[in-house]
């Protein structure tokens, strides 16, 4: 059962609601004009949608000819602060699917860390047509010898990994190879934050995750 809530005129974004087993979920829609892709994005464990990746790839995308759909996951509409077990994270992600696919359209699925877990999962069952990780929480921090890899690596569908140069729960060099794309945003940590003292600014770090997804999704067949 889904319910839009709310439509704002200017941007024509519009919210959501779906019940779903795990809960009541959230999605906020930034429609483009002539989509042929939907990008869904779900947030981290610890965050939300106005992640500064998530926002900016809501604001880029749509231009581009994908509609981008930021997922809130039930546990966070509901005013938790943490995050539940991954199967809960999973069959959240599972009964939002539909509303995803009811525009038609071929649907990317994606999130930030643990979202990106959600959406390496579930991606075969679900029927994704490829997985966007940003990024992805390879291990916990300093703890390498817990890898998570085997979910990147199983997901199997094109993969774009975006990873911060920098981030504690997995830097670039430490992925195994496997088949999916890596990114790199110099300086970048979990949150992609870059520090004052870096090369770049942090709106030249926003823009390497912008620019990557736009050409990325633009390669999707």
């Amino acid at each position: 059962m889904t319910n839009v809530t709310n439509v704002t005129k200017a941007t024509r974004e519009t919210t959501e609601t779906v019940e779903t087993e795990a809960g009541t979920a959230r999605i906020t829609w930034h429609p483009a004009r002539k989509a042929r892709l939907v990008l869904a994005v779900s947030h981290g464990a610890g965050g939300g949608i106005e992640a500064r990746d998530l926002t900016a790839l809501a604001a880029a995308l749509p231009a581009h000819g994908v509609t981008v759909a930021r997922v809130e996951q039930p546990w966070r509409v509901a005013g938790k602060k943490l995050a539940p077990a991954p199967k809960t994270l999973d069959t959240g992600w599972r009964g939002i699917w539909p509303a995803l696919t009811a525009p038609g359209l071929p649907v990317v699925s994606g999130g930030r860390s643990a979202g990106a877990r959600v959406a390496c999962r579930t991606a075969g069952e679900l029927g994704a047509h490829a997985v966007l990780a940003l990024s992805f929480p390879l291990h916990p921090p300093g703890k390498p010898e817990k890898s998570r890899a085997e979910e990147l690596l199983g997901a199997g569908v094109p993969t774009l990994v975006v990873q911060g140069g920098n981030d504690p729960f997995g830097k670039p060099e430490e992925f195994p190879e496997g088949p999916y794309e890596l990114v790199e945003v110099p300086y970048g940590d979990h949150g992609f934050a870059v520090p004052k003292r870096a090369e770049i600014s942090q709106d030249e770090a926003v823009a390497v995750i912008t620019d990557a997804v736009v050409e990325w999704t633009g390669s999707l067949g």
